[in-house]
């Protein structure tokens, strides 16, 4: 994996990757734009982050896995849904050599955008 440097934009950080890598994180990014079209892009703590209200959730590649960052409360509603993962308090490591869940990261981020605008999330 490249050295980590300062972005500034989710353009910049992708191209660092290697190919296959580019192709994971693109999705990524296409998965949380659908299920948040509001949310606006940015970096924060050096990795591509979506905003609304706040954060929203951040992703970032590394060696080994995708880490998804959907705050302690989007961990916490979806502790079952992410059992067979490497999970803490606030993040979720997809394996690189596992099939990314989208359909998962997407149903957190709508959780996370209702949240974040105060709507009940239930």
């Amino acid at each position: 994996m490249p050295p980590r440097k300062k972005f500034e934009t989710i353009d910049e950080y992708i191209a660092e990757f290697p190919e296959d890598i580019q192709e994971i994180l693109e999705k990524m990014r296409k998965v949380i734009q659908k299920a948040a079209p509001e949310a606006e892009e940015a970096i924060s703590y050096g990795m591509p982050t979506f905003k609304l209200h706040g954060n929203l959730v951040h992703f970032a590649a590394y060696k080994n896995h995708i880490g998804f960052y959907p705050a302690p409360s989007g961990i916490e509603k979806f502790k079952e849904d992410i059992s067979e993962y490497k999970s803490s308090k606030g993040a979720v490591q997809f394996p690189l050599d596992k099939p990314v869940p989208y359909d998962l990261v997407e149903k957190m981020v709508i959780f996370r955008v209702k949240e974040n605008l105060g709507i009940n999330a239930e």
